[in-house]
């Protein structure tokens, strides 16, 4: 008897030491050092087949495991800190290659963030973030600061823009950081740009001389530009004293800017606030806008924009165009310019055009616009012109449907001036609400001014504004009728 209780202890002990022995073989998760590749087994499933998977044991890449643990984790392993790809974040030394790594590693990676951390001042050479073969909806977090640089050397012959991001679907900047163009050193020490010049360089060598030489190219570079983008996001951020135009869409589509702020002197020469181009669907809103051109230029191919609740000035106001340039076609339509304040600005809101061009800007709203010391408030100018002289010519682009309800505030020079091309008169120009007062002391210095211009006074405006001719006109020259087609 007691035998076969110790054979059947002995049995019980036998089985239970190899169940212990199988769980401690049992795979789980190991790293295996030095090199850092990860190692994982397949998690298995509820139900079903428990098989092992063909890829149970296999390689993880880092960006894979970032994607894994991101998934466990709320996402946090999909953030990719520059700092943490060498990026120094003292101000002097270049970071443009830690940028670049940390875009690379973040471009792999779906609803990613590459973080540019505050508390850190980051040297950035001219630099272009593309994105044929990014994954969507990348976050580019900007809490720091950001520095172009300000020697000669760096920019070549001359760059068109300091940072870019291409080609991108679903493509954010948002935090609460800043962008520096440094762009003093180009306003106070490089020439006015002049194509001739260009033209008379012989050599690759002749660019280098001009570069070397501690001036400024004369192509000034915008400090932030989207191209060929769709679903853009701009938010919290600030730019500042960039070279040119401070931040430009072009050939982009779904943009929203919102709650930023712009800043350049108002005498820093081409500076612009936001300039779009090409693109649609658009929105601005929130936004402070002080800069040395245009707070926000909308140039041709731009269609459904909508802006509201800026605050603009110094600068030249809220611009569709110059538009035709070189006898060129220019097509925009559908821009509403609502609730906005504007304050010692060149102009209020003006639609200006070259002479010689085509197409068409129509469906135009301009409400709720509060002026204070604004030379001109209201402007269409057919017969634009940025030189001393221009070539009188008699096609121009077709201006219609312009609305302005809510306009109100003072002027220093002149409170309308519609300039409208004979061959090709304004049309539909409505005024709902006008109240515009000189500064000096209400006296008028100038009256309203009208040329060519057609359309209807909805109420009584201040100053009374009986040049506009009503109706439409019953003719137009033959021989200069414009292709308004679009």
């Amino acid at each position: 008897m007691r035998t076969f209780n110790l054979k059947t202890l002995s049995f019980f002990v036998l089985i239970a030491f190899f169940i212990s022995f199988s769980s401690f073989l049992e795979p789980c998760y190991a790293r295996k050092g030095g090199n850092k590749q990860h190692w994982r087994k397949k998690q298995k499933g509820y139900g079903g087949d428990h098989r092992r998977s063909a890829r149970e044991d296999s390689y993880i890449t880092p960006e894979e495991t970032a994607v894994t643990l991101g998934e466990n984790s709320g996402g946090v392993s999909n953030v990719f800190n520059v700092l943490d790809y060498g990026a120094k974040g003292d101000g002097k030394a270049d970071d443009t290659k830690a940028f670049e790594a940390a875009w690379a590693a973040a471009c792999k990676v779906q609803a990613s963030t590459m973080s540019v951390p505050s508390g850190s001042v980051f040297l950035v050479k001219p630099i272009s973030f593309s994105g044929p073969n990014c994954e969507a909806n990348i976050v580019f977090q900007l809490d720091g600061k950001i520095i172009a640089p300000t020697s000669s050397g760096d920019w070549g012959s001359g760059l068109l823009q300091w940072i870019e991001f291409t080609k991108l679907k679903g493509i954010s900047i948002k935090g609460s950081g800043v962008i520096d163009g440094q762009g003093s050193v180009w306003w106070n020490d490089s020439p006015k740009y002049n194509p001739a010049k260009e033209s008379t360089y012989s050599s690759l060598d002749d660019l280098a001389t001009e570069s070397n030489s501690g001036e400024m190219p004369s192509t000034k570079p915008t400090a932030l530009r989207f191209y060929g983008s769709d679903g853009v996001s701009v938010t919290g951020i600030t730019l500042q004293n960039s070279p040119q135009a401070h931040l430009k869409f072009d050939d982009c589509t779904n943009v929203q800017v919102s709650d930023i702020s712009i800043s350049s002197p108002g005498n820093s020469p081409n500076t612009d606030g936001i300039h779009l181009q090409n693109s649609q669907n658009a929105v601005i809103s929130a936004t402070s806008i002080a800069c040395g051109d245009d707070c926000i230029s909308i140039q041709t191919g731009c269609s459904n924009v909508n802006i509201h609740n800026v605050n603009c000035g110094p600068g030249h106001g809220v611009s569709i165009g110059g538009l035709g340039k070189d006898n060129t076609k220019a097509c925009v339509s559908n821009v509403t310019v609502r609730d906005v304040q504007m304050h010692n600005t060149l102009t209020g809101v003006r639609i200006k055009t070259w002479q010689g061009g085509s197409g068409s800007v129509q469906n135009i709203m301009f409400s709720n616009i509060q002026l204070t010391e604004v030379e001109t408030p209201i402007m269409i100018d057919q017969f634009y012109c940025d030189k001393s002289k221009c070539q009188n010519q008699s096609s121009a682009v077709a201006v219609s449907g312009v609305n302005y309800v809510n306009i109100q505030g003072t002027y220093t020079s002149k409170p309308v001036h519609f300039a409208c091309s004979d061959s090709s008169p304004c049309t539909g120009v409505s005024l709902d609400t006008i109240e515009l007062k000189s500064v000096d002391e209400g006296k008028q210095l100038y009256d309203p001014f009208c040329w060519e211009a057609y359309g209807v006074l909805k109420t009584s405006t201040v100053p009374q504004i009986d040049c506009l001719k009503k109706g439409k006109p019953s003719t137009i020259t033959q021989s200069g009728s414009s292709d308004s087609s679009c």
